[in-house]
């Protein structure tokens, strides 16, 4: 299969690499291959979001010829493009020297979602981050991964703040042509079209590829003019709320995803779901094996026996189970050429203690996988008691679910100044071995002072940045002089500042802090010691009750009595999660136990040095160390739950943490608060790292599974 590379005509031969590296995700993670395409027009930069495809198509021929022949640029240039081409020259896998050859044994990674970039905006939340996080990483350790998904020309959704406060869903088409994305082709030139196996009227998939690295990302489109007109929309946006689109969307997503594979060469691959909505490609596995002459026994060993299955929901409300008449549906031609009936092809999917659901796709990814795992300690612990009755019928002493706590793509999310501060104190070939906990001691070499001043710096870009966003919904929109103040416009640097940014689901209540407002006040209103929080995140847009608790912030933060110390930023994405969790002062996070599965946001504040003010769930309970950050460890599970969380998060904030971050010595340096920094950063970045996590799978898993594919 060959790409059908965008062109840049306009780059001049001698910067023809730019092109090349901008097609390439590869320079979101590395800070001087963004700088090559930022040094050379900020403003284009700038007005482009960062995404150095789309700079380049519309940057005038002037500016480029220019570039072209400045010694000091060229000098830069030659020196990333020298790394970028060794760094994709690499072939070798020293975490699995024993692996057969790549091109016939790879990781098929599958994931509804992937957060890059924000100019590809295939991601609802944490879960596409984590996946975009999990390729990043592999494609530095050169993992033998290949990634399916979709590509979502709708996205998920654009958020915008309507006039009562209530979230509104704007729908932005994806402009491929400026994005790092390409066509797959045949070898006579036209696009990749593959059939899903076994359905009538048959549903067609377009494929498209993103580069990741070294990792390719195999992207699936379904509106093309071969498929009927209700299925262009299977793949229009994230996660809709109508169950039969759902059903197709994981449809195509599993069976699709796995015929995409075979269509581009890659016939064997150990099969890793990142959560269940793509549990059908391991259906679409034991068909390819009975083909080969297998019977469904025997077929269905060998696909447990190569695949992984990553489970992220601890909340019984989030695991898709589909209806069996919609199965019956869209199945009744399938399972026949599994050899089954259709009893026995929907016991697949039955819960043994509500066999009336409906047919559960996590059921069906547990059973069908013998490597499971949580994403935390708890979570495991949780997930193992969730589905206790389905391990009747594993072997004694095979474990249920083991866990693989969730890790940060370090280069990702590290922020530059950041970086330049660690490179100056840990040493140049610190990020070579960030997973070393030892590496990490060297923070202490860090004086205070230059700590404060950096992390104040991105204290102040990620205020300036609010303030823009909110200039131009102000000049654009002309909306409500309100919405402007609730905006952030009136947030004040020198203030200690919570953050508070994820999805708004109500078991992550978000408004727990305001559940006693008189006293929130008094924080927030203090003349010498005041408190502000930032707020962000989108609601799911059939979820109203999510909706209406962002309606709650949104209207406290237009509230004259709050004096301007509240603010709510729409639309949070990508971009603004990096200044976020760079710039605020504490990272908030208040969920209802033991319903965060993770929380890799929290991770990646603290290693920018933000500690955390976090309910004891999901990574916290293994990260906490009693010097990192603060814990809110209220035991009850009564109606009371919330007021008592509430009112232990005031007496947090009143007793220990306002007083430490307004105690500054004579050079206005927080001492004390800078020591907890330190530690935010030492307990995180080695063992919260995406480096980590990868190891952890190859060790625990892939390494194992891939023998087994290569008996094959």
């Amino acid at each position: 299969m060959n790409l059908q590379q965008t062109g840049f005509p306009n780059i001049p031969p001698r910067l023809a690499g730019l092109g090349e590296l901008a097609e390439n995700l590869w320079w979101s993670w590395n800070p001087a291959a963004r700088m090559l395409f930022k040094t050379m027009d900020r403003q284009a930069w700038k007005e482009s979001v960062h995404n150095p495809d789309k700079m380049l198509k519309e940057l005038p021929n002037e500016i480029l010829a220019a570039a072209a022949i400045n010694p000091d640029y060229l000098r830069q240039y030659d020196v990333v493009m020298s790394r970028f081409k060794k760094y994709m020259a690499t072939k070798t896998c020293p975490l699995l020297p024993d692996m057969p050859d790549p091109g016939i044994s790879r990781i098929a990674y599958f994931s509804a979602e992937y957060g890059l970039h924000r100019s590809l905006p295939f991601y609802a939340g944490g879960l596409g981050f984590l996946a975009g996080d999990h390729l990043k990483e592999c494609s530095d350790l050169n993992v033998p991964l290949v990634a399916v998904g979709f590509m979502y020309p709708e996205g998920y959704l654009l958020q915008r703040i309507g006039e009562d406060g209530w979230q509104e869903n704007i729908t932005e088409k994806l402009q491929r042509e400026a994005a790092a994305i390409n066509k797959v082709l045949n070898d006579d030139g036209t696009q990749l079209i593959v059939k899903v196996p076994l359905f009538e009227p048959p549903i067609y998939v377009a494929v498209w590829r993103v580069d990741v690295g070294r990792v390719p990302l195999y992207l699936m489109d379904t509106d093309i003019e071969l498929n009927e007109p209700w299925h262009r929309g299977i793949s229009a946006r994230l996660y809709t709320g109508d169950p039969e689109q759902r059903l197709r969307q994981e449809v195509v997503l599993g069976i699709g995803g796995a015929e995409v594979l075979e269509n581009i060469g890659i016939k064997r691959f150990l099969l890793h779901l990142n959560e269940g909505h793509a549990a059908f490609a391991l259906l679409e596995q034991i068909r390819d094996r009975i083909n080969q002459g297998l019977d469904f026994e025997k077929a269905m060993e060998w696909v447990r026996s190569t695949s992984v299955f990553t489970t992220h929901t601890p909340v019984p409300a989030g695991h898709d189970v589909f209806p069996f008449h919609l199965m019956e549906k869209y199945f009744h031609s399938y399972w026949p050429a599994l050899g089954l009936d259709q009893d026995a092809f929907q016991k697949l999917g039955l819960h043994p203690e509500n066999p009336e659901a409906g047919f559960n796709m996590t059921v069906l990814a547990l059973r069908l996988s013998k490597y499971r795992n949580g994403v935390s300690k708890k979570h495991g612990e949780v997930s193992r008691r969730m589905w206790q009755s389905l391990w009747a019928e594993l072997p004694q002493g095979e474990s249920a679910i083991e866990h693989i706590t969730n890790g940060v793509h370090v280069p990702t999310w590290i922020e530059p100044k950041m970086q330049l501060l660690l490179n100056k104190y840990l040493g140049p070939g610190w990020m070579a071995d960030h997973d070393n906990p030892l590496v990490w001691e060297l923070i202490d070499k860090i004086p205070d002072e230059e700590l404060w001043k950096t992390h104040y710096w991105l204290k102040i870009k990620l205020i300036d940045a609010i303030r823009e966003r909110t200039r131009l919904r102000w000049a654009e929109d002309r909306v409500n002089p309100s919405l402007v103040v609730a905006g952030g416009t009136l947030l004040d640097p020198s203030v200690l500042t919570l953050g508070f940014a994820r999805r708004f689901a109500t078991y992550k209540r978000a408004d727990l802090i305001f559940n006693d407002l008189d006293r929130l006040k008094r924080m927030l209103s203090d003349r010498w010691r005041p408190l502000q929080i930032i707020f962000a995140g989108k609601a799911h847009p059939a979820d109203d009750p999510g909706k209406r608790i962002l309606q709650r912030i949104v209207n406290a933060a237009r509230d004259p009595d709050m004096g301007g110390r509240i603010a709510f930023v729409e639309d949070y994405g990508e971009r603004l999660a990096q200044y976020l969790v760079h710039g605020v002062d504490v990272w908030l996070n208040t969920p209802v136990p033991p319903s965060e599965a993770s929380g890799t946001s929290g991770m990646k504040a603290a290693v920018n040095g933000v500690p955390q003010l976090s309910v004891m769930d999901g990574w916290w309970i293994e990260g906490f160390n009693g010097k990192n950050g603060w814990a809110i460890d209220h035991k009850e599970v009564d109606a009371n739950r919330d007021q008592a969380d509430a009112a232990e998060i005031y007496r947090i904030l009143e007793e220990e943490i306002i007083p430490l971050y307004y105690k500054v010595s004579e050079e206005g340096v927080p001492n004390e608060w800078v020591r907890i920094m330190k530690e935010a950063i030492k307990g995180a970045a080695s063992i919260f790292s995406a480096r980590r996590m990868v190891k952890e799978y190859v060790d625990k898993f892939y390494a194992r599974a891939l023998q087994e594919v290569s008996k094959s």
